[in-house]
């Protein structure tokens, strides 16, 4: 596994729609590892392959809840309630913004095995299943943030405070 480089505002691979995979090779493999990897080192809850530069319908997704997603080719096909919420994007650091989305979702991708599944979340899992599937249709949470305000995070360390 190796870590990879997250790509930042302003690349044009964020905006890029993404292909679907047709079939789950070692290298499918190795960036579902990596993309894990990536995520948990920048401390976020969901990567999207565009965001390590690769425009293929592929994400990744841990909530804390023992339980790690890769969800190949996602699609949501269902959607309900409301939930409005700060959300930030680790290609857009030190930024968060409130946004709306459904309060449960069910997503059907395929796993790696190329087994079609079903994903059922609600409240945070719902709201990183919709924010990943954004990533991979060029769209970033700053386009749907309610009126369009910011805020700015100031992430602070051990080491920051000495």
């Amino acid at each position: 596994m190796a870590l990879r480089t997250i790509r930042i505002q302003g690349d044009p691979v964020l905006t890029k729609v993404c292909r679907p995979i047709p079939e789950v090779t070692d290298r499918i493999r190795t960036l579902a590892e990596d993309m894990l990897e990536t995520m948990y080192d920048a401390y976020g809850v969901g990567l999207a392959a565009p965001q390590v530069g690769i425009l293929k319908r592929i994400v990744v997704i841990d909530i804390g809840d023992d339980n790690a997603y890769t969800l190949i080719n996602p699609k949501i096909i269902e959607a309900d309630g409301e939930q409005t919420g700060e959300e930030g994007c680790l290609s857009l650091p030190g930024l968060q913004g409130t946004v709306t989305r459904p309060n449960h979702v069910i997503c059907e991708a395929y796993d790696e095995d190329m087994q079609l599944r079903q994903i059922e979340g609600e409240g945070l899992l719902a709201r990183a299943i919709c924010h990943e599937l954004d990533h991979l249709d060029g769209i970033l949470y700053k386009d749907k943030v309610e009126d369009g305000l910011y805020k700015v995070c100031l992430l602070y360390t051990s080491d920051a405070a000495d």
